[in-house]
């Protein structure tokens, strides 16, 4: 093992607390008493104001501007003032992205979740944490599982009562409710109450909420397996099965960080379960027609992915606008050799491709996909009970012939 060149680090992000300049190490202080210039949060420069030597400047909006303004002073001694942890939910991967680590020095305080679970006396591996800070109120519900403990930071003042309202119309308004204000300095305090009873009054705008999940009967529980109940999607018929769903996500093989191409989308069942796979998977769900377009994007927010991404046009016409993909379902139109062809240039080398067949002209597709593209075949057929009468019978569903193949 080598040992990597050290450069200058030149930019310091230091983790800033409520108690202000009391939370601050010597290594901390020392490295801040020296900068050139300090960029951070109105209320972190003001809490820090008598330490801070020279130039200060608030954060740009927007956020992501940050790095273009930091860049020109590079070299100089340059100081970027953050919440807690910067590198958990914080602007330090932001940074981390514009600049390499060997010229960072970072010096966190403790984040706001372990400060949460200080409080709580809850263990921090076993809780999920999420950020609803930009992001919708739906990412929580995929976490909603009884039993569970979750903590959220929160964008403003709104945001407990927002969460209590899910809760409630998900049916989980018996959950236990904390919202923790202004941690560590001298505004803490902890407000609790269920769901059901929490009206979300006289909240700080900085607050985490931490949650006790617990289902009243009848609570819409996201299930952890693949294949969904179709009732959970809003749909118009054109929809995948959910028993051959379950096994289009098995054979699409879903890996953590990968892009889904879910072509002919309908109902976007199939990229939506594969969003729910990891947190870190993305897709993005294509069809010609608007309404089902729409419809997904619904579905996704329903249903706790929000960062689907719906995209109306025509395949194969609209591939060139898109990241290449490290899958591709083709649940719609696969019986033009000319999609088939497409998708499989467009995927990444070591990708995978499946496509579902119900009808005969787009079974004679997939058999020449095989032949000249390799890959298996198979049959999928499912029977369901239905009443015959005053009898009952098992009544066979549409056979689904697919094909799955991966690219050297």
């Amino acid at each position: 093992m080598s040992e990597s060149p050290t450069r200058h680090r030149w930019l310091a992000i230091l983790g800033v607390g409520e108690e202000g300049v009391e939370g601050l190490s010597a290594g901390a202080r020392t490295v801040l008493s020296r900068a050139d210039w300090v960029i951070g949060g109105e209320r972190h420069l003001a809490l820090l104001r008598a330490l801070i030597p020279g130039q200060r400047t608030p954060w740009p909006s927007p956020l992501r501007d940050a790095a273009e303004l930091i860049r020109p002073r590079r070299g100089q001694s340059v100081v970027v003032l953050a919440s807690g942890d910067p590198f958990d939910y914080g602007v330090g991967s932001q940074l981390a992205s514009a600049f390499p680590a060997d010229e960072m020095l970072c010096i966190p305080a403790p984040s706001a979740f372990s400060l949460a679970c200080a409080r709580l006396g809850w263990t921090r591996q076993e809780i999920k944490t999420l950020s609803l800070c930009g992001r919708p109120i739906s990412s929580l519900v995929r976490a909603l599982q009884p039993g569970q403990r979750i903590i959220a930071l929160s964008a403003d003042a709104t945001t407990p009562a927002a969460v209590a309202g899910c809760l409630r119309e998900h049916g989980f308004g018996r959950s236990r409710l904390h919202v923790l204000e202004c941690m560590g300095g001298p505004r803490e305090r902890i407000l609790e109450g269920r769901a059901n009873d929490f009206a979300g009054e006289d909240v700080q705008p900085l607050n985490v909420v931490a949650i006790e999940v617990q289902a009243d009967p009848g609570a819409r529980i996201i299930p952890l397996a693949c294949g969904l109940d179709d009732a959970l999607f809003e749909h118009d018929g054109q929809i995948t099965k959910r028993e051959i769903r379950a096994l289009t996500l098995s054979a699409l093989a879903p890996r953590a960080g990968e892009l889904l191409w879910d072509v002919g989308c309908g109902s976007g069942s199939v990229s939506i379960e594969w969003l729910m796979r990891h947190d870190a998977n993305r897709a993005i769900a294509i069809d010609a027609n608007g309404e089902r377009v729409r419809q997904a994007a619904r579905n996704a927010l329903s249903l706790g992915t929000p960062n689907l991404l719906a995209v109306e046009g025509a395949a194969p016409e609209v591939f060139g606008d898109l990241p290449a993909p490290d899958a591709i379902f083709l649940g719609g139109g696969a019986r033009a050799p000319s999609l088939i062809e497409a998708s499989w240039r467009a995927l990444r080398p070591g990708g995978r491709i499946v496509a579902n067949a119900v009808v005969l002209e787009t079974e004679g597709a997939l058999l020449a996909a095989q032949r000249e593209f390799g890959g298996r075949l198979c049959r999928l057929s499912v029977e369901r009970l239905d009443s015959v009468g005053r009898y009952h019978a098992f009544r066979p569903a549409m056979t689904v012939t697919q094909w799955c193949a991966q690219k050297k």
